[in-house]
């Protein structure tokens, strides 16, 4: 779905209605963003959340400059940055509580079946954070690399680099496991 029309969106529409088309949309995307940013479902539904109050916010300022989902994607990274950064989280969280081994697999690695899908899904969550990022939004959310790097606010060719490496990172964790069986 397109929302070209945004571009030139004034006063006169329905936001309400707009906001609906696009939590339709993107809404799914939203919350598995940040939900692998997170990692926590209840956090993840309040940034979710969020994002689109967000939206409703600021619909008449959407330029276009952007497609839709990046948009949408780049609000959900950056309300999670917000949220890690409040000094709440660090007064209240203890040190190395962010970073839980004990967590479940996400939402996507659900839907997926079979063994070897999970297997992938666990190699590639496995990865660091930024290859694991770039990965996520090329394969996933079929993101092109400009897009990725307006996001992340870093340049094409890093993006490009970090999904090589991410690719053979993964390639070579899973050649590892085929020769131990």
């Amino acid at each position: 779905m397109t929302f070209e029309y945004l571009k030139s969106l004034t006063g006169g529409l329905d936001k309400n209605a707009v906001l609906s088309e696009i939590m339709e949309a993107y809404g799914e995307d939203v919350w598995n963003y940040a939900f692998f940013l997170t990692r926590q479902p209840a956090l993840a539904d309040d940034i979710a959340q969020d994002v689109f109050v967000r939206v409703y916010e600021k619909l008449y300022t959407f330029r276009g400059e952007a497609g839709m989902r990046t948009w949408l994607l780049t609000i959900t990274r950056n309300l999670v940055r917000d949220h890690w950064r409040s000094a709440w989280i660090r007064r209240v969280i203890p040190f190395g509580a962010l970073e839980r081994s004990d967590i479940g697999p996400s939402a996507e690695s659900l839907a997926l079946s079979g063994m070897e899908a999970e297997e992938l899904w666990n190699t590639v969550l496995s990865l660091p954070f930024k290859l694991r990022e770039v990965l996520l939004l090329h394969a996933h959310h079929r993101l092109p690399h400009t897009e990725i790097a307006r996001l992340l606010g870093i340049s094409e060719g890093t993006v490009k680099s970090r999904l090589f490496r991410a690719r053979a990172k993964v390639s070579e964790k899973l050649g590892r496991k085929e020769e131990t069986r």
